[in-house]
């Protein structure tokens, strides 16, 4: 296992941690919209993919609510796995959820980054996980927090990031037809690429596609 082996639907997997409405309303360090763009590309990402997934919450239903609906609608049949702990390796379901993916690079992402991300991934890395953070899918109460955490991470060998980063790396070469359509639908919906997607098919037609020319 080594941090220049790419990211693949064979050899990864994804933990996105609190997605919650009290966790949100803390974000001061990002434009919420893109935080909630950001993740949805994730998790659109790891659907298509087929990558092991992990969803959790901190104290759902006593205080900071549901994990966002636009993730949780798309793993109807995964558990949630809710939490007291800020820090998610402490809770055992947690922790027998991560190992049952069989997968050591991991991607974490979530709310927020000063503690229900840097507390998992030190724990993580401590216990033999590469782990990836998506920085651009996380927030935190001031930019200044989202910042140290994310340069403590890296000190400890956690490797960042972007969401879209992590799905070009899964997709690698346009041609792959099979999940190319959901990839522009990826864009289209949740990045700026998406413009340049609409425009290319407008300029161009409905057969504008960067895998090339589809044979005749």
């Amino acid at each position: 296992m080594s941090k220049l082996d790419m990211l693949t639907p064979d050899n990864s997997a994804i933990a996105l941690i609190d997605y919650q409405p009290a966790m949100f309303q803390g974000v001061q360090s990002h434009d919420r919209l893109v935080t909630v763009n950001n993740v949805q590309i994730l998790a659109k990402a790891a659907k298509l993919f087929k990558i092991p997934t992990v969803l959790t919450t901190v104290a759902r239903d006593s205080f900071s609510g549901p994990f966002m609906p636009e993730v949780a609608s798309l793993f109807p049949e995964h558990d949630i796995i809710d939490r007291t702990s800020m820090n998610s390796w402490l809770d055992a379901n947690f922790r027998k959820a991560v190992a049952a993916t069989g997968r050591k690079k991991f991607v974490l992402a979530g709310l927020w980054t000063e503690a229900c991300v840097i507390f998992p991934t030190l724990d993580m890395l401590k216990e033999g996980y590469e782990i990836y953070i998506a920085a651009d899918a996380c927030g935190d109460l001031s930019l200044e927090a989202h910042n140290r955490a994310m340069e403590r991470a890296i000190q400890a060998g956690a490797v960042p990031i972007t969401s879209s980063q992590y799905a070009y790396e899964l997709q690698q070469d346009w041609a792959r037809s099979e999940t190319y359509e959901g990839m522009m639908d990826i864009q289209r919906a949740h990045s700026p690429y998406g413009i340049q997607i609409r425009f290319s098919k407008w300029a161009l037609g409905e057969h504008a596609s960067e895998g090339g020319a589809k044979a005749g």
